[in-house]
């Protein structure tokens, strides 16, 4: 049994969503559990119609809502015909999900609100391909993923509760596969015990795909991506980006943990921990070779760039010149936690603590306002990291040309450099 993972770039038009359709009845007679993920841009949609509702704006949230409801509707119908009228009106249940809520005052968090409707955007997705695919008589099953998997109300970056999910995929999905051959579900989102829509995080389509297998046993994982093979660098950002087509798990991590938008950070462990191979596919070339990640260690790998833009660094000072403690550390991490932020890169000197984070400009405003009660704070914006893993002198050398570089770690194998 084979667990598939479709991106949003996969189903981001009419020709996409029948590709895909096309993908998955070459696989004809094998049992696969498909993790669907919004259609490409869907989730920006739904995170504006958050935003105008949280801000009052409930006549903008409507028309924005009608807009994303038209659309999937207008999918619906070039890619369902015998099965139309059943389709819309599974589509329709969502859409009212939805809207009522959109009726409402908000008065709980932001972050509640946006789970409860962007979560909206895999249950389209998926119930079009479903629909589809049973119009090309594939005889698919749908299940709402909101039944599966259960998880705290951690929102936006929701954590899984092991135990009871696993009782429900063994009870309500294994089963399924005694009649059916294909089982299309959700990535990304699950449901608290109070049946309130919860969302894993970013990518957490990859986290979802790799739950159901390591539940499941599955023979392998499948993320269908719009490139053949894991890279080197972002092909749009180095044109001399190189394939890479075996990886072993640590690298992967590695990669994950430093920002490459490959596979999320999460993914990998519920795979290596019953060493399922996580394959990596383009769906544009499903002939191509792809990517292997598994527990084989990888040699002679040729350097591996993550560029991350829009850095901000926040240097911490001690208001009386005394040095930088455990305490004091620990006092700024409050601050961090508080505001569910990160670093990304720290570093720390004698009187001061220098952090490194994505500019979640509001949060990072905040941030420096309420650390300044305890701190010098200086900020400076517009930064960006590189991170160079199994780096080469003239690799640096080539990406630190013209750049002033503000801080530098290296270890044997990876070097970081911020600079402006």
């Amino acid at each position: 049994m084979k667990i598939f993972k479709f991106g949003g770039a996969s189903i981001n038009s009419i020709d996409r969503f029948k590709n895909t359709g096309n993908i998955i009845q070459s696989f004809e007679g094998e049992k696969i559990l498909i993790v669907v993920s919004a259609m490409g841009k869907t989730t920006n949609a739904l995170e504006s119609i958050v935003s105008a509702f949280f801000e009052g704006n409930k006549e903008e949230a409507l028309l924005l809502f009608q807009q994303l409801k038209n659309n999937h509707l207008e999918y619906l119908k070039y890619l369902t015909v015998t099965n139309w009228k059943h389709a819309e009106n599974e589509l329709n249940n969502f859409f009212t999900e939805m809207e009522w809520l959109l009726h409402d005052k908000p008065v709980r968090s932001y972050d509640y609100y946006y789970d409860q409707i962007v979560s909206c955007g895999e249950l389209l997705s998926s119930s079009i391909l479903a629909s589809h695919l049973m119009d090309e008589k594939q005889n698919p099953i749908w299940v709402d993923v909101r039944d599966i998997v259960r998880t705290d109300n951690n929102y936006r970056s929701a954590n899984i509760d092991w135990k009871f999910t696993q009782k429900r995929i063994m009870e309500s999905v294994m089963p399924l596969f005694d009649n059916h051959n294909i089982i299309i579900t959700q990535g990304f989102i699950g449901c608290t015990d109070e049946n309130e829509n919860t969302t894993l995080g970013r990518e957490g389509s990859d986290y979802s795909a790799a739950v159901f297998a390591n539940i499941l046993n599955a023979d392998s994982v499948t993320i269908w991506k719009d490139v053949d093979a894991v890279m080197s660098a972002d092909p749009k950002k180095f044109p001399n980006a190189m394939v890479i087509h075996n990886l072993s798990y640590n690298e992967v991590i590695e990669m994950a943990y430093y920002g490459a938008q490959v596979i999320h950070p999460k993914t990998i462990k519920p795979l290596q921990n019953k060493k399922i191979p996580l394959l990596v596919k383009s769906f544009l070339n499903p002939d191509a070779v792809g990517t292997i990640i598994n527990h084989e260690l990888c040699k002679n790998l040729p350097p591996i760039i993550v560029q991350k833009e829009n850095q901000v660094l926040l240097q911490f000072k001690t208001l009386d010149f005394s040095f930088i403690e455990e305490k004091t550390i620990e006092k700024l991490y409050e601050l961090f936690d508080g505001l569910k932020l990160n670093p990304v890169l720290t570093q720390k000197t004698a009187i001061s603590l220098w952090a490194v984070f994505d500019d979640v400009a509001e949060k990072i405003d905040e941030l420096a306002s309420n650390a300044s009660a305890y701190f010098d704070v200086e900020l400076e914006r517009h930064l960006t990291l590189i991170t160079i893993r199994h780096y080469l002198k003239e690799t640096v050398d080539e990406l630190a040309k013209d750049k002033v570089i503000l801080l530098e770690q290296k270890t044997i194998s990876t070097i970081q450099m911020l600079m402006r």
